[in-house]
C-alpha cells in the first residue's frame, strides 16, 4: 500500500464536473493498493496519517497532527501509485490490486481515519477524477509501509 500525503490549504475532487469531496486545511491522501496489501496495512497507514506531525506549532515547527489542528483528509484512490516504471516506457500495473480487492481496503483506510476522529472526504472509486489542491508549504510525503511482522 502506498500513500502520498500532501498538506493542503484546500483540496477538491470532482467527477463529471460535480464536486464529490473537499477539505479545507488538512491533507490530501493519494492511496494506491497493491495485491499483497492487507487490512493491517490500511489500519497502520490510516493511523500514521492521523498522527503524523506535519502542521506547524506556534513556533513554526512541524509539530501538530491533522487531528490536533482540526483538519480533514481528502482520500483519493490512485491505482497508478502501484505502477512500476523499471522497464520500457509504459508503466506496468501488475502489482496493483484488482478493484474488487482494492476498494474495500481503501474504504477501510477511510473508516479507520474517521474512527480516529478525522473528518474524511473522498473521491469516487474507479471514476475519472479531477483533483485540485493548494499544497501548503509545499509539504508532500510518501508514507513508509508498516514494519514486517516478526516470524516465529
Amino acid at each position: 500500500m502506498k500513500v502520498v500525503l500532501q498538506r493542503v490549504s484546500r483540496a477538491t475532487v470532482r467527477v463529471g464536473g460535480k464536486t464529490v469531496g473537499a477539505v479545507q486545511r488538512g491533507l490530501l491522501a493519494l492511496v494506491g493498493i497493491e495485491k499483497a496489501d492487507t487490512e493491517r496495512d490500511a489500519d497502520y497507514l490510516a493511523d500514521k496519517t492521523a498522527d503524523l506531525r506535519v502542521f506547524p506549532d506556534e513556533t513554526g515547527r512541524m509539530n501538530r497532527s491533522v487531528l490536533e489542528v482540526g483538519g480533514g483528509v481528502l482520500v483519493v484512490s490512485q491505482f497508478t501509485l502501484a505502477s512500476s516504471t523499471r522497464r520500457g516506457r509504459r508503466p506496468s500495473f501488475d502489482s496493483a490490486a484488482l478493484p474488487e480487492r482494492a476498494e474495500p481496503l481503501c474504504r477501510r483506510f477511510e473508516e479507520r481515519l474517521a474512527s480516529r476522529g478525522v473528518r474524511v472526504a473522498s473521491g469516487v472509486f474507479r471514476a475519472s477524477m479531477e483533483v485540485e489542491l493548494v499544497n501548503d508549504g509545499p509539504v508532500t510525503l510518501l508514507l513508509d509501509p508498516p514494519p514486517p511482522r516478526p516470524t516465529r
